[in-house]
């Protein structure tokens, strides 16, 4: 671990002579990242330093104690207990700070939540899961815009993708990814019989132009005409949009405003948040061998979450935790369980900073 602390002071050092070149200086997107990274080990080598010495000063005290006699000796004792509690704190905030960093903590996110298994009862479950999320995000002082929507027959929706925009937005909303099962009677149901449905969410990272650019000639951009339930046009006019990147063959569409250029704007919002998510997760795979994509196949079998409502109860299944206050979570009470998940990521976070090779 020692070496470990030397690399990070070395890096620490490095980069504030970097920090004065005008090279970088005139990078503005290199000069904020390597901004960014000196800030963060600003704090983390100024505890380096406060455990060395606290680690020397315990030391020399040692030496002093074998000399002392009466009095003196006591109060080295008791300078010796203290400096040891500060070692003891200093090496916990230590551990707390070498915990990486997630990339996209300062970001706004973009939430697409589809009905998946189940029919017109998965559509109105992720209208639920939509209203859940906008309450929440009122609770935290947030702002929602949605960008696009399709409605399904009954008012449910078969996908709606919106923006979430304030502080700690990505820390509190990226465990909402993946398939969510709902199991209750369907309003169409009329043997009052208990059915499983199910919608997924995926959160993606938003990304701003610096960060992802794209080529216009990798965009295939079709227009056509905004549609309503059941497949009726709702414009007379080609204002939807239909934006391809054809090096990875991702599609978004858009047609909820009534004018052509402000659907292409929203869609290549989404379209860059997707590529940056799908770089994050190549770089993670390289990293770890294996990691399942966010909504899996949306199948009934496959969840995160399930939500019963006969039980009056929520599970989410990564970590085990049930909550008996369905309603209650349904109407934006969702601070139990986000904080439960991250103190779960934390604690693991910790465990394999643990596992680091002295």
């Amino acid at each position: 671990m020692a070496d470990h602390y030397s690399e990070l002071e070395q890096e620490y050092l490095d980069l504030q002579d970097r920090l004065g070149d005008q090279d970088l200086l005139s990078d503005q997107r290199a000069y904020a990242k390597a901004a960014k990274r000196y800030s963060e080990l600003e704090e983390i080598v100024q505890c380096i330093r406060n455990l060395e010495k606290a680690q020397d000063d315990l030391n020399t005290a040692k030496e002093l104690l074998g000399e002392a006699t009466g009095e003196e000796r006591e109060i080295l004792r008791q300078d010796m207990n203290e400096t040891q509690q500060e070692i003891d704190d200093t090496e916990i905030k230590l551990r707390e700070l070498l915990i990486p960093k997630d990339p996209n903590d300062d970001k706004n996110v973009i939430i697409e939540i589809r009905g998946a298994e189940g029919g017109e009862e998965a559509n109105l479950f992720a209208r639920d899961l939509f209203e859940m999320y906008s309450s929440f995000a009122g609770k935290r002082g947030w702002s929602l815009e949605v960008l696009n929507s399709q409605q399904s027959d009954i008012g449910g929706f078969t996908s709606i993708t919106f923006l979430l925009k304030g502080s700690d937005v990505w820390s509190q909303m990226k465990y909402e990814g993946g398939p969510h099962r709902v199991q209750r009677v369907p309003v169409t149901e009329a043997q009052g019989r208990v059915h499983t449905s199910s919608a997924t969410v995926a959160v993606l990272p938003e990304a701003d132009e610096v960060e992802v650019q794209v080529a216009e000639s990798d965009l295939q951009v079709d227009v056509f005409r905004a549609s309503g339930p059941g497949g009726q046009s709702v414009n007379t006019t080609d204002s939807a949009v239909r934006i391809t990147h054809k090096p990875t063959g991702i599609v978004v569409s858009m047609q909820d405003e009534k004018s052509q250029l402000q659907n292409k704007a929203r869609a290549m919002v989404v379209l860059r948040s997707r590529l940056l998510q799908a770089e994050q997760e190549r770089i993670q795979a390289e990293q770890s061998a294996t990691r399942k994509g966010q909504t899996g196949g949306g199948g009934r079998s496959e969840k995160i979450r399930t939500y019963n409502f006969k039980e009056n109860r929520i599970t989410d299944h990564r970590i085990g935790l049930t909550i008996y206050r369905l309603e209650h979570v349904l109407s934006g009470e969702l601070s139990k369980v986000v904080d439960a998940l991250a103190e779960h990521e934390r604690a693991e976070q910790l465990m394999e900073l643990e596992k680091t090779p002295e």
